[in-house]
């Protein structure tokens, strides 16, 4: 269980963080910029339920879950398996929530129309916020992979899954909710030459 009594330590004022390990490091380590780039796109999916006040109710059921599940991401990376004895059980990003995302991608796409251009972030006040979380996803996976290439960093293979799904996941959202109002807004190749 979290307890939190005190928001502020003063440990990070000397630029470094701790890891669910104990070990510090700089904050602007990879592995930092990694979970903490998985903090941005949470809070900006937060921001885009915001934007979509709740509808469709079943989107927001799900942003909600994934929500949550960004925490879970961000407690894996913050605890790297390097193989050493923890007195707790490590949180850990699994198939099982990867397998999730796909089957809510598949029934959300099943409404849509095959895309025939590039959508521009856009239509909706909603559908772009989610197109901003979207990119903010697409930018934390790109740390994970690269943090993941580094010697002696390990990243849990399903949680780079997991946030490549995401991001498909986003894309997705946003058209399942232009599609119940303003439409995609799709991209034209050469138009303003």
């Amino acid at each position: 269980m979290v307890v939190l009594n005190r928001i502020y330590t003063r440990t990070g004022d000397d630029g470094t963080t701790a890891l669910g390990t104990g070990k510090r490091l700089k904050k602007y380590d990879h592995r930092i910029e990694s979970y903490g780039t998985v903090d941005e796109a949470n809070a900006a999916i937060g921001m885009a339920r915001i934007h979509l006040a709740g509808e469709p109710a079943d989107l927001d059921a799900m942003l909600f879950r994934i929500q949550n599940d960004m925490f879970d991401l961000g407690a894996d990376l913050c605890v790297p398996d390097h193989g050493e004895k923890l007195p707790y059980e490590p949180l850990r990003i699994t198939d099982v929530q990867v397998v999730r995302l796909e089957t809510e991608i598949d029934s959300m796409n099943q409404t849509l129309s095959p895309l025939r251009s590039f959508v521009l972030p856009g239509g909706s006040a909603g559908a772009a916020a989610l197109h901003v979380a979207r990119t903010i996803t697409r930018r934390a996976e790109r740390l994970m992979v690269q943090l993941a290439d580094q010697p002696d960093e390990p990243v849990n293979p399903a949680a780079i899954k997991y946030a490549n799904r995401l991001s498909d996941f986003l894309f997705v959202a946003s058209r399942y909710v232009n599609a119940r109002g303003t439409g995609d807004v799709l991209w034209v190749p050469g138009k303003n030459r």
